[in-house]
């Protein structure tokens, strides 16, 4: 049963040919773009001795969860509730559960896809290091993933339109971005905001990243938050999942 889903899920995933081509053309662009910069190889103080082109290429990865997670993942599911999809499947023997493991499945090996295309090209073209502590990276992409995919299931599961799962999705992305790390180099954030900001979803994603990158360990109580983020909003998802609105 779940492979049809998933069958049938992944079938819809590349008929729509604006995400697919989002997520491969934004991180791939912001790779081009800093490596190619002037210095854009050369390692920087500012960025913890990591040259523009690695510090890109780790961002990347956590912006390609997040895109994923919180602004693809939800609108497609709460359309399905919105156009009467889930009231039709709700009377098959499809529980929520397997529907939730099919879009996680997809998304989660079109994401590491990803990745690792991110991370072979900046190692091809750029000479960016592939990450020193490969099986902390793994972890870390992972939980990272669980985490933020997680968040994204919850909010497809209860959003009543596909607006409405967009503009949630969308309400905890641009907050996510801002303390993660994204807009503004996490070298240079004050003291406070950092710290809230490596025990959010995505900032703990790209902190445990970015440490695994640089040969260093990362820190145990991030990945525990990750991993709680993961449990918590999956088991959540699957808890108050809705077949049709209300």
């Amino acid at each position: 049963m779940l492979a049809k889903i998933t069958l049938m899920e992944f079938r819809l995933f590349v008929r729509d040919v604006v995400g697919p081509a989002l997520i491969v053309a934004l991180p791939v662009a912001l790779l081009l773009g800093f490596g190619f910069m002037p210095g854009g190889t050369k390692a920087s103080e500012d960025l913890a001795g990591q040259s523009a082109a690695e510090y890109i290429a780790s961002i990347d990865v956590g912006i390609v969860l997040v895109v994923l997670g919180f602004t693809i993942l939800p609108s497609v599911i709460s359309d399905y509730r919105e156009k009467g999809v889930l009231r039709r499947l709700g009377t098959t023997p499809v529980r929520p559960s397997l529907l939730l493991a099919a879009q996680l499945l997809i998304y989660s090996v079109s994401a590491l896809l990803v990745v690792a295309m991110v991370v072979l090209l900046g190692d091809m073209i750029f000479g960016t290091p592939v990450p020193e502590r490969l099986g902390s990276f793994v972890l870390a992409v992972l939980l990272g993933m669980g985490a933020l995919f997680g968040i994204g299931l919850l909010v497809a599961a209860v959003a009543p339109s596909g607006k409405a799962g967009t503009g949630i999705g969308m309400a905890l992305f641009f907050p996510s971005m801002l303390f993660g790390g994204v807009y503004i180099p996490r070298e240079k954030e004050a003291a406070a905001m950092r710290a809230v900001g490596d025990y959010t979803p995505l900032g703990a994603t790209l902190k445990t990243v970015r440490d695994s990158w640089q040969g260093l360990d990362p820190h145990p109580s991030q990945l525990v938050a990750l991993a709680a983020y993961a449990v918590v909003a999956v088991a959540a998802a699957v808890r108050f999942f809705r077949w049709e609105s209300r």
